[in-house]
């Protein structure tokens, strides 16, 4: 059988800064559109390599803050 590696990554977004320009363009598409649009910025990033107590520890975390953490 023939393995193929796979590469793991993370795709972080966040909203992005948006001002000027930019952000009338929004504005205006939202108000043609008669929706509300929400712009985000998206970037591709490895994660960490964790042992199985780091893990635990931020799996911990997680449920205790009930958001979803990324170790980079």
């Amino acid at each position: 059988m023939q393995r193929f590696e796979q590469e793991v990554f993370a795709l972080i977004c966040s909203y992005p800064s948006l001002d000027g320009e930019k952000l009338d363009s929004l504005q205006h598409l939202e108000k043609e559109l008669g929706r509300t649009l929400l712009a985000y910025s998206c970037h591709q990033m490895e994660p960490a390599q964790l042992t199985p107590e780091e893990l635990e520890r931020i799996q911990s975390l997680e449920k205790d803050l009930g958001v979803v953490i990324v170790a980079l």
